[in-house]
């Protein structure tokens, strides 16, 4: 007769025979244990190794007799090796075997007959109850979002990392609504999250902090100067060039553009520069100015019989002796008609030839130029007249003494032009003796205002 008993986690076997009494009870351990078959008794579980995140929020998880504690990281952990072999030697209901003192070798009743073991435990091969694993099996209820936990003598149904129970279903931990994980911005995805970096960055190793990208390092991406600046850089460009629209590439900048005034004739561009240039006749000075050339120093193409007058952009070859009929050269520039020449009477008695030059467009009224009698005679009256060369009225002769006058422009002229005025100087004394020189100016207006 086979009887079978359940008391207080044990289980109790009891086998008669006719030909002798043997008693076998076979026990279950306790929780936190399991039954060793090797060295016959029961031993400690390590939670921490088969219990998925055992210990939160930093914590260290530590196997103990039976369980496991969580602990801070810091803490030391001291094992008595002598209470850990007590813990597991008490640690279930020792198996008893009381066998008859005539066969004290007997060996353990036939095999055939079934022990009934606690629900999630089976019977193994060696007639003991074992652990059912029922992830193992797959004879658990968990969902298909859910993770199968063995435990002794059950199973239990949990979230995979990143997940949370609500009720009966796992629901996504958003990482990001919890303590700053990431140093800028932070996604979250199912189960798990990840760290992103403003334009400028990029992870550090650490996949959390983002560390900033010389741009001018890696890839320089400006097309002269770059200069690299916290999560971005600038671009600059060379003297005379600007940045473009996209602030990357530069365009050379066209100075003549931007100022009428900065070369005082014309500005020719260049890339990354500019440069003046002059008319014919004149030459640069001080990079921007137009000075005139006296070709009569440097070029002089006149005759021998000529002398050379330098104007302003050019140069005219004119006649040593200016002399005409019946005037003679006395001096230079010089013409006297001889009193012995009876055509003389009637015209005045000499003639000096001299010639200047003025810029284009002078302002007006300018005092230009002095005439001034060169023999003062005693009881005598000097006036002063333009005999010539002023049918538009550019002139204005205005006695300044007895013996000088001023030549004034009063209407602007524009060149290149040559104007032949003729300044006349009449005489008269107390006994009616009359007497005119007249000084023929020529005046050449350069092409320009410089």
């Amino acid at each position: 007769m086979l009887t079978a008993m359940f008391l207080a986690g044990l289980i109790l076997i009891t086998v008669h025979s006719q030909e002798t009494e043997e008693t076998i009870t076979y026990t279950q351990c306790t929780d936190g244990y399991e039954w060793d078959p090797v060295r016959q008794r029961c031993k400690d579980i390590d939670e921490c190794e088969i219990v998925p995140d055992a210990c939160k929020g930093g914590m260290k998880c530590v196997n103990h007799y039976g369980g496991y504690l969580c602990l801070p990281r810091t803490a030391q952990i001291i094992v008595n090796e002598r209470e850990e072999a007590a813990a597991e030697s008490t640690s279930g209901r020792n198996n008893v075997i009381r066998r008859t003192p005539a066969d004290p070798q007997r060996a353990p009743p036939n095999p055939t007959h079934q022990i009934q073991c606690a629900a999630g435990y089976e019977q193994s091969d060696h007639n003991v109850c074992q652990d059912i694993d029922e992830c193992a099996t797959e004879t658990h209820n968990c969902r298909a979002d859910q993770v199968c936990v063995n435990l002794r003598g059950s199973f239990s149904c949990q979230c995979p990392p990143g997940y949370q129970k609500r009720g009966d279903q796992c629901v996504d931990i958003d990482e990001c609504t919890l303590p700053p994980y990431c140093h800028h911005r932070c996604v979250n995805t199912p189960g798990s999250y990840y760290c992103q970096c403003n334009a400028g960055f990029q992870l550090a190793s650490n996949n959390h902090t983002c560390v900033d990208i010389n741009e001018c390092d890696a890839n320089n991406p400006c097309a002269q100067q770059c200069y690299n600046i916290l999560g971005s850089f600038i671009c600059q460009c060379n003297p005379g060039f600007e940045l473009s629209s996209d602030r990357i590439n530069c365009e050379d900048t066209d100075e003549c553009r931007t100022s009428n005034y900065i070369c005082q004739y014309q500005c020719v561009n260049e890339p990354g520069k500019f440069s003046c240039v002059c008319p014919e006749g004149y030459q640069v000075v001080g990079g921007r100015t137009c000075q005139d050339i006296n070709e009569c120093e440097t070029t002089n193409e006149c005759r021998e019989d000529e002398i050379c007058w330098n104007y302003h952009g050019g140069f005219r070859c004119y006649p040593k002796n200016p002399c005409q009929e019946p005037y003679i050269l006395t001096s230079e520039n010089r013409c006297v008609c001889p009193v012995s020449n009876a055509i003389c009477r009637e015209l005045p008695y000499s003639v000096v030839y001299k010639y200047m030059s003025i810029r284009s467009d002078r302002t007006v009224p300018s005092d230009i130029f002095q005439i001034q009698a060169t023999t003062i005679y005693p009881n005598t009256i000097n006036t002063f007249r333009i005999k010539s060369g002023n049918e538009n009225g550019e002139f204005y002769l205005r006695q300044t003494s007895t013996v000088s006058a001023m030549l004034v422009l009063v209407k602007s002229l524009s060149g290149p032009r040559e104007h032949i005025v003729d300044l006349e100087m009449l005489t008269v004394n107390s006994l009616n003796y009359r007497t005119s020189s007249v000084l023929r100016l020529t005046i050449i207006v350069g092409p320009y205002a410089f």
